[in-house]
């Protein structure tokens, strides 16, 4: 320690010499350096490896890249709030009215983020449980009046022992108050017990032969706090209150991770915010499209003058606590080379079993992450790897129906463009119909960013308009008609285009589910003269390759029934083509479709456009069930379908699906390939021949 003489003044000449610390200009700055790490609370390995480094820097050039490293590193590691957590909301009813207030529509997706975050709160409600052991009858009596009296669950045991049994039967205690010296078995065997069987339980000891070298024994292996006796009981409250305190914070490490899967523009990102927000956490994200090398994360090896921390403990520092909300965005776009497999380093960071000792290449010392909520989101998890599928809870947003869309664009879209561009004293109006207008012809998407975008176009539009009018003297007012729809936005970009088609022969309106959600897609086969070919373009994947095969073969070999040559195949090509051939496209539920396509042909029969078909087709002519049930109705709705033909399995998923939803259409439920004939192909006297 530094310390300089205070100057004698005249009038006090005989007046004794006092110490006084140096000002911390007249420092170096390792000695700054250690004042920062004696003042800051660290955990104690990261204090070791603190001091470690300062000595080796008093032994370093101050001109060499070493000592700028050093001192970087010391910093940083004084810079994390190791011991600073905020504190949590734990009111659910708050919770809730924020979702309500902020997202319309997602019910199921806000029912099971609530679900998630009522089972973690759940715990720290319940009334907190004690064990007191002591084999001092009345001390223990007196305790346990005491803390039953202050609401807590209090339990006794006489010693280590009879302690053992009872947290045999009774594990989940949150705190344990207990003597030192006891028969059979005393205070210091009972910590080496607990932290095998109860890692988790906080314990006081309380003893009448407090002396130092027990108290540090017993801290050493485990217990909170070491109290003497006779203890004050105030102080004994406050650090019963300060443990039980933290115990009450969430619990939201154990269990899988909520990952928010679905196409883009619906709600993923701002639903997580929202989140964190009910909570009262800091909210970071973190997006992780396109990140390639491992240390974007886990950070660099401090070789070089440029090492840094990854992201992770860069966010950590930035919010100023260890447990705010990190969402990492788009974690199915993480990409992968020499660099390393970032996706390696979230099975360590997301899994609870692992992220108590996170270790970044940078700090070198352990980082306690579960205490952090992480959330993810993807578009597309199945590209992911499975072990960190397997660590996490898939929610699957869908996309918005049109009156969905409509009620967010007047509450939520609407409010924001007109204030962006400048409109409130306007007031230019927005009626249903122009909304549903602009949804249906200028948008052609799952969720709302294209409709926030045309939204957008026209409050700019009407904002010049604003502007040559303006008058002081009253506030304008712009309606928004129909007709001026084509003059603010051009003309009409999508048009329902199973409503407006004629029916075919040959095409049929198959649903099909992507990952920006549903989608129409019409399945398009001719036939010519040829040598038993069967042609397949469109960009199809091999599962799709397959249910033609299937579709072909169940026809083949039930010819009689479908009316149908039996050596047709002898002297015809068959072609299956689905339009947008730039498009690659997978799966087995146009399995069904196809099959009625070259039907149709084979047969004649011209198909009704306006019936739409989803399933996957077996071998024996059945129906299986598919997914994207909700994205496909949607899809559907906006083509100006009427009538949908679905898997029978899947009627209990369309009965969970709004009205408005199911409303739009009449709905057959099929189980074989034969029901579904009439409802699509027109009777056989309105055939035409197939080209």
């Amino acid at each position: 320690m530094f310390f300089r003489k205070r100057s004698a003044t005249p009038e006090s000449p005989q007046e004794p010499t006092t110490l006084a610390p140096p000002a911390a200009e007249d420092l170096g700055p390792l000695a700054l350096l250690h004042q920062k790490i004696v003042k800051t609370d660290l955990p104690e390995e990261v204090a070791d490896q603190a001091e470690s480094e300062l000595k080796k820097l008093e032994k370093t050039d101050s001109v060499s890249a070493e000592y700028t490293i050093g001192i970087n590193y010391i910093e940083t590691l004084i810079s994390i709030p190791w011991f600073v957590l905020s504190t949590d909301n734990l009111d659910m009813d708050r919770a809730e009215k924020m979702f309500s207030r902020h997202h319309y529509g997602l019910a199921e997706i806000k029912d099971r983020i609530l679900d998630f975050l009522a089972a973690k709160t759940l715990r720290s409600l319940a009334k907190p449980r004690m064990l007191i052991v002591d084999d001092e009858s009345i001390a223990q009596e007196n305790l346990r009046h005491y803390f039953t009296k202050q609401g807590l669950e209090v339990m006794t045991a006489k010693n280590g022992k009879d302690a053992l049994e009872i947290i045999a039967h009774h594990p989940s205690f949150d705190i344990i108050l207990t003597d030192l010296k006891m028969d059979q078995m005393d205070g210091l065997e009972l910590l080496d017990h607990l932290s095998s069987i109860a890692p988790d339980t906080r314990v006081i000891m309380i003893t009448g032969y407090a002396t130092v070298p027990s108290a540090v024994d017993a801290l050493h292996r485990g217990a909170t706090h070491y109290l003497a006796k006779p203890v004050d009981l105030d102080e004994l409250r406050a650090t019963v209150n300060e443990v039980l305190q933290q115990n009450k914070r969430l619990d939201l490490t154990k269990g899988p991770v909520l990952c928010f899967t679905g196409p883009p523009g619906t709600g993923k990102t701002s639903i997580g915010h929202n989140v964190a927000r009910a909570i009262g956490r800091e909210f970071v994200r973190i997006s992780m499209g396109g990140l390639k090398d491992e240390a974007e994360l886990r950070g660099h090896r401090r070789t070089y003058v440029g090492a840094m921390p990854g992201r992770i403990v860069n966010e950590i520092r930035r919010c100023g606590v260890m447990n705010p909300c990190i969402m990492l965005d788009e974690i199915d776009k993480i990409g992968q080379d020499f660099r390393g497999d970032p996706a390696s380093v979230l099975l360590e960071v997301l899994d609870p079993e692992q992220n108590t000792n996170f270790i970044d290449h940078y700090l070198e010392v352990p980082l306690d992450l579960s205490k952090v909520m992480f959330i993810t989101t993807a578009n597309e998890p199945e590209k992911l790897p499975q072990p960190l599928l397997d660590r996490m809870e898939i929610l699957e947003f869908s996309g918005y129906s049109v009156n969905e869309k409509k009620i967010i664009a007047q509450n939520h879209l609407i409010p924001e463009q007109l204030s962006d561009n400048g409109l409130l004293e306007a007031t230019p109006t927005f009626s249903d119909n122009v909304l549903e207008a602009i949804i249906s012809n200028y948008t052609q998407e799952a969720g709302i960013r294209g409709l926030n975008r045309e939204i957008g176009k026209i409050c700019r539009k009407l904002a010049r308009i604003a502007l040559q009018q303006r008058s002081s003297d009253r506030a304008m007012e712009l309606p928004v008609d129909e007709s001026d729809i084509i003059s603010f936005l051009g003309p009409p970009r999508y048009r329902k285009e199973a409503a407006e088609g004629a029916d075919t022969v040959g095409v049929v309106t198959a649903l099909v589910w992507t990952k920006y959600g549903g989608e129409i897609m019409f399945v398009e086969t001719r036939m010519m003269p040829g040598k038993s070919q069967l042609i397949l373009t469109g960009s199809m994947g091999d599962i799709l390759q397959e249910s033609a095969q299937t579709a072909l073969s169940y026809i083949r070999s039930n010819t009689d029934k479908l009316k149908i040559e039996s050596d047709f195949f002898e002297r015809l090509d068959l072609h299956i083509h689905l339009p947008a051939g730039a498009v690659s496209k997978d799966g087995p539920s146009a399995g069904a479709a196809i099959c009625l396509a070259l039907i149709s042909l084979l047969t004649g029969r011209l198909v009704r456009r306006t019936v739409a078909i989803t399933g996957e087709l077996s071998l024996t002519g059945q129906i299986l069930p598919v997914g994207g049930i909700r994205e496909k109705f949607l899809a559907a709705a906006r083509a100006g379908v009427t009538k949908l033909l679905i898997p029978e399995k899947n009627s209990e998923e369309v009965a969970c699906l709004p009205e408005d939803t199911r409303h739009q259409f009449t709905i057959i439920p099929i189980t074989q390939l034969d029901e579904a004939i009439d409802h699509l192909l027109h009777p056989f006297s309105d055939h035409v021949t197939a080209g």
